[in-house]
């Protein structure tokens, strides 16, 4: 047990210092893709001159707020689950239903990490967003678009932290499967997550 609590102790601690840098950027993403969506309603039904750029820039704060949250909200239970047929079990049988899932998701995460890794490399930098573009000749410089290659990489940083948080998980899984559940430290629950009081 001991060396489990060891493995899972670099995992545990990555992620309670990451997970909150990621919902702090994850609230901002969707506080700028609200500003884009407003300006666009502005635009359009205001002014009845519709920008080309808001669309896609509220979809790529999107992308990049579900790839900074869904690691916070795997960690703690927040995604929906259907968990009767679990609930139903004795502990230690639903303590190995629970951990087969898990280990099936980390094949699926690691599959999906590749697959996010071939699409945020190599040949995608060339492809560039048809109206995103960074407008540095306000200052001098010059300007460029945004590379669709930012996109996908939402979803490899969100695959790689949700793999993480899936391993702290098996491994906090064995523990208790072993015997050590009630030494470890409890996971934030989802009034916490939330910020509800």
């Amino acid at each position: 047990m001991g060396l489990l609590k060891g493995l899972l102790m670099p995992f545990q601690i990555f992620n309670d210092l990451v997970l909150p840098v990621g919902r702090g950027l994850a609230v901002l993403c969707i506080a700028l893709m609200v500003v884009c969506i407003l300006i666009q309603v502005f635009f359009r039904y205001v002014l009845n001159n519709a920008l080309p750029w808001p669309d896609e820039a509220a979809r790529f704060l999107m992308l990049w707020m579900t790839g900074l949250i869904a690691p916070s909200a795997y960690r703690v239970g927040g995604f929906v689950a259907i968990d009767m047929f679990e609930r139903a079990l004795p502990r230690a049988a639903a303590a190995i239903v629970s951990l087969f899932l898990l280990g099936t998701s980390l094949l699926v995460l690691i599959t999906a990490v590749q697959l996010g890794m071939d699409h945020s490399s190599g040949m995608s930098w060339n492809f560039k967003s048809s109206t995103l573009w960074v407008p540095l000749d306000w200052v001098g410089g010059k300007s460029f678009k945004v590379a669709l290659a930012w996109m996908y990489m939402s979803l490899l940083v969100g695959f790689i932290l949700l793999t993480i948080v899936n391993i702290e998980l098996i491994l906090r899984s064995l523990i208790t499967l072993t015997g050590g559940g009630e030494s470890l430290k409890p996971l934030s629950d989802v009034e916490e997550f939330v910020g509800a009081e």
